[in-house]
């Protein structure tokens, strides 16, 4: 994992995000393009425990979809793509313009039966996509369901990062004092807390990309 982070990092980053929609919310007998047409931003959600910031734009991403099982020898309507793969790719480009991109398909599905947690919608088939009128069985009767996940370096980041530092600076820091009792020094964790800020600052959209000063116009 750390070197798959690696390779989306770049300009002093180090750190990157993990986002899912879980299930991707794809209606039963739905094209792929028609389900990402339905929907203006991306349909996922920020996986980290922290006040989620609206994403419109990153640095770079890796996104994996599964349990869309891919059509026959057809083309797909959106900007004429052959696979599910170019799919993805046309419309992360349309998203986020600009940034590195890898887009992978598996059809293969994320199974489900126990001792999975059965916190389904109703609105769910057995197979994960949604329809208009609820089964008549339970949610526990969810076997699999298709998933949308991505790893993504982005500026939301930079909130995160922040927000680190800011529960660790004084007087909240007397909370970590069994980090001291454990033989931390003050002047290694102020130390740590300065490259977490040098981080964090990585990820403002107006960085230079050496990494070393800060545009005063960023977005």
């Amino acid at each position: 994992m750390l070197h798959f982070a690696d390779s989306l990092t770049f300009s002093g980053r180090k750190v990157v995000a993990a986002w899912a929609a879980l299930p991707f919310p794809a209606l039963s007998g739905s094209s792929l393009p028609d389900t990402l047409s339905a929907h203006q931003d991306v349909p996922w959600k920020l996986l980290s425990s922290w006040k989620e910031q609206k994403v419109s734009s990153c640095f770079a991403q890796s996104v994996v979809l599964r349990g869309i099982c891919q059509e026959k020898a057809t083309r797909y309507p959106l900007h004429s793509c052959e696979s599910p793969e170019e799919v993805l790719q046309q419309y992360f480009h349309t998203q986020f313009p600009g940034a590195f991109s890898t887009s992978h398909v598996l059809q293969q599905p994320c199974h489900t039966q126990p001792p999975f947690p059965q916190f389904f919608s109703p609105l769910l088939t057995r197979r994960g996509f949604l329809q208009d009128k609820a089964q008549g069985f339970s949610s526990a009767g969810v076997e699999s369901i298709p998933v949308l996940a991505a790893l993504q370096s982005c500026p939301a980041l930079l909130w995160l990062l922040s927000g680190l530092c800011r529960e660790l600076r004084a007087p909240r820091a007397r909370r970590c004092s069994s980090f001291f009792t454990a033989g931390v020094e003050q002047d290694d964790f102020q130390e740590a807390l300065e490259e977490i800020k040098t981080l964090a600052q990585c990820y403002e959209t107006g960085f230079g990309a050496d990494g070393s000063e800060e545009d005063e116009d960023s977005d």
